[in-house]
């Protein structure tokens, strides 16, 4: 759910990107919105919003149980009730999305992500790619700490040299006062 939810807001971002205004733009053609739509379906942009409607009405469902216990049935058959009489707006969600993917893309482009997305190559980026991401920025957390280390390892070998007293107390990488090889000890000056 947090992977499709993360899928979306960046779309959504993408989007943003792109096309600041773009909503307000010449109007897509038939053609372009069903593109759109098709490549909307292909990413399953839009997939996260489906518990809006179910998890609003919950919501709603325990805040009025909560305050009129003695109705719990009644409010749930009306809530239940409602809920389902608001289910064919999601449609509405779906038009305006797709006039903002047909804004921000060509109709060839959509066609060509939904192409690739459909494809078993496609689906696996989807389904892998938010576990990828996360261990690429794993490994750049690591990579830039010993950067970090690295670099103040040398510039304080290199002010030791220069007859410099390198005062290096939250300067190691995540703020560490654990003194460097090479860097004198706290209160010791330097010749």
């Amino acid at each position: 759910m947090k992977d499709r939810i993360r899928r979306a807001a960046y779309a959504a971002a993408v989007v943003s990107a792109v096309m600041p205004g773009a909503a307000h733009a010449q109007e897509p053609s038939d053609a372009h919105i069903a593109a759109a739509r098709n490549a909307i379906s292909a990413l399953g942009a839009t997939d996260p919003f489906d518990d809006i409607l179910p998890a609003a009405a919950l919501g709603l469902k325990g805040r009025l149980i909560a305050n009129n216990p003695d109705l719990e049935d009644q409010i749930s058959d009306i809530v239940d009730s409602e809920t389902l009489a608001m289910v064919s707006r999601r449609s509405a969600l779906e038009e305006e999305a797709a006039r903002i993917y047909a804004s921000a893309f060509t109709e060839e482009d959509l066609k060509m992500i939904a192409e690739f997305y459909e494809t078993e190559a496609g689906q696996k980026l989807l389904q892998n790619g938010p576990i990828v991401s996360r261990e690429v920025n794993g490994a750049v957390s690591v990579w830039a700490r010993g950067i970090e280390r690295d670099l103040l390892q040398n510039v304080v070998a290199k002010m030791n040299e220069a007859g410099l007293r390198a005062n290096v107390e939250g300067a190691a990488p995540g703020g560490s006062t654990a003194p460097l090889e090479g860097a004198p000890a706290q209160g010791a000056t330097q010749n």
